[in-house]
């Protein structure tokens, strides 16, 4: 990190700054984004602070599945953090301007979360494995020593490669255009700033992006066929249907935060339409926050009977 922070200083001689454009091209609506905004990023807030509430203080939420989604939900109040308060500033004072270390800071924090986010929707998946096709060990393998050491591993996992990727795109000569069409600072907008051939460079993102998302995905993969077959061969459909159901509302987290983000970081800049960037950033670093709560707590009766509970009688 402290590399990083060395490289972008010496590079700041040449950029001083980047200008996040944003929103700028609807500029009689900033006040209305700022609202709309505003609601969304107070309802990841709540909804996921909700979640760490029950899933800790609740008896019957003491498992490791709600284990792993309480540090998911911390994970996701933590993702959004990192872009929200930049884009609020941006739409009271219509200063778009973020300096070069800013930029490389968000950059880089921004893709430590979500990597971290990635291998953590990987062990979910593989606590939903063990859970149904090895159903009788399940609190011998997923005790609360191996839950742990599965989440220190996730967040292990996903630091080095941000960082590496942070440093080799903020030693790039920068041409003279400065503005980032786009909310936050993300690769695929800022390797369209950078001079020059950035094929090599472009090469290396994909391969941090591959091991970030891809490798988290296939692992996901995996755990899902092995699901899916131990699911078939259940004699019941009742018995079918109960052991799917407690996967489904992870599968449909995995489609929007993984689908999205894969499609932004491996569509090559030379074939993706203008502005597409921004929308698919919308939908993994703000929608999937805030439709997280809801999908867990509409399709989990478990979470909707601990809801219940947190009502005042």
């Amino acid at each position: 990190m402290e590399g990083l922070v060395n490289m972008t200083l010496r590079n700041a001689s040449a950029v001083i700054e980047f200008i996040l454009l944003g929103f700028a091209d609807l500029p009689n609506y900033q006040g209305f984004l700022f609202g709309i905004f505003l609601l969304i990023y107070m309802s990841i807030l709540v909804g996921n602070g909700l979640i760490i509430l029950i899933t800790k203080v609740n008896s019957t939420l003491q498992t490791p599945m709600y284990f792993f989604l309480r540090h998911f939900s911390f994970l996701e109040i933590c993702y959004t953090s990192v872009i929200f308060p930049r884009m609020f500033k941006n739409l009271l004072t219509q200063k778009r301007n973020i300096s070069f270390l800013a930029c490389a800071m968000q950059l880089c924090f921004f893709l430590i979360l979500g990597g971290t986010e990635c291998f953590l929707l990987a062990v979910m998946a593989y606590d939903r494995y063990v859970a149904i096709c090895n159903p009788l060990n399940y609190p011998l393998i997923m005790n609360q020593k191996i839950c742990i050491c599965l989440l220190t591993g996730s967040w292990i996992s996903a630091i080095p490669i941000p960082i590496g990727q942070t440093y080799q795109i903020f030693s790039l000569p920068f041409c003279s255009s400065k503005s980032l069409n786009h909310v936050f600072c993300d690769m695929p907008p800022l390797l369209k700033l950078a001079c020059g051939d950035t094929k090599v460079n472009e090469l290396y993102s994909y391969a941090g992006a591959f091991l970030s998302a891809i490798v988290p995905f296939l692992m996901i993969l995996l755990s899902y066929i092995k699901i899916i077959a131990t699911i078939q061969k259940l004699p019941s459909a009742i018995g079918r249907h109960k052991a799917f159901s407690t996967c489904s509302s992870h599968l449909i987290v995995v489609s929007l935060f993984l689908g999205s983000g894969i499609i932004s970081y491996f569509l090559p800049n030379s074939i993706k339409p203008a502005g597409v960037d921004k929308i698919l950033s919308l939908l993994y670093s703000i929608v999937t926050p805030t439709l997280n709560p809801l999908i867990y707590a509409l399709r989990n009766k478990d979470v909707i009977v601990a809801l219940k509970k947190l009502q005042p009688r």
